[in-house]
């Protein structure tokens, strides 16, 4: 994680994830046209979409790869993030699955707008069928 910003970007640009990762066109590709285009991306690959995801891989946004991997309970990408100190996104992914202890720390750390987008991403994924062929860790 890194020292200077230990949540990776403003306040503005996670509520905006949030509102891609809830299908916003509109507020996407304002993040892709604003200097964001792996938000717009991850928003995309936690949405389902295999492109996005390679698209995170090949421009070398590995944690944000490993992070949509790791909402998918995948345990390797949740491993590489602590490995390589994306703790942050450790916990927002646990939250994202609905673990009460990962939401009650964010709750505690008073960042209710991250519960709210974990809840955003967690009814999106209860309500889809994933193909379980993305890229793996």
């Amino acid at each position: 994680m890194s020292i200077e910003n230990p949540f990776y970007y403003p306040p503005k640009i996670w509520l905006a994830f949030g509102e891609a990762v809830t299908g916003n066109v509109e507020i996407s590709d304002w993040l892709l046209k604003n200097g964001y285009p792996e938000v717009s991306a991850l928003a995309h690959a936690i949405r389902g979409s295999e492109e996005a995801t390679g698209w995170l891989f090949r421009n070398k946004y590995f944690h944000l790869a490993a992070f949509d991997a790791a909402i998918d309970e995948n345990p390797r990408a949740a491993k590489w993030l602590a490995d390589n100190k994306h703790l942050f996104l450790v916990v927002l992914a646990d939250a994202c699955r609905g673990q009460q202890q990962a939401i009650d720390w964010l709750l505690r750390k008073r960042m209710e707008a991250f519960v709210l987008i974990a809840r955003k991403i967690k009814d999106l994924r209860d309500s889809q069928v994933f193909d379980y062929h993305k890229k793996k860790f």
